[in-house]
């Protein structure tokens, strides 16, 4: 006999969103993280393993390409409205290169982590059939 498991539907946009305020992606309780980047083995909460996450080099990459975009579309603005001096982009837009990204990177490393949680990819709800 053959034995089939009916997985339940994990809402992508729910874990997303749960993982972007830093929290479980199961629950919505539990912390993610336990220290700025490092993401907790289990959720104290609910259980749920979370140590399969594969993030990797993906979130400082988009938290660089939206500070990026952030950053440009300021200057493009200042340079069309004012007459402004190099010494003020290198005043002003240096520490917000370095500002910006690190704001950004938990959240964006957070639903990372639960957009995988939610698609299942490695081994996430491997064990965990039954649970909702």
């Amino acid at each position: 006999m053959t034995e089939t498991h009916i997985l339940e539907q994990r809402s992508v946009a729910q874990a997303m969103w749960r993982g972007t305020l830093c929290r479980c992606p199961h629950c919505g309780k539990g912390k993610m993280f336990r220290a700025f980047l490092k993401v907790v083995d289990q959720c104290d909460v609910c259980g749920e393993e979370l140590n399969h996450h594969r993030a990797d080099d993906f979130p400082p990459y988009i938290a660089i390409t939206i500070a990026g975009h952030i950053i440009i579309a300021i200057m493009m603005h200042m340079d069309m409205a004012y007459r402004v001096e190099p010494m003020t982009y290198i005043i002003s837009m240096i520490p917000l290169a370095i500002i910006l990204p690190l704001l950004m990177l938990q959240p964006i490393k957070g639903a990372i982590v639960g957009l995988q949680w939610a698609n299942r990819m490695y081994d996430f709800g491997a064990n965990r059939s039954k649970q909702s």
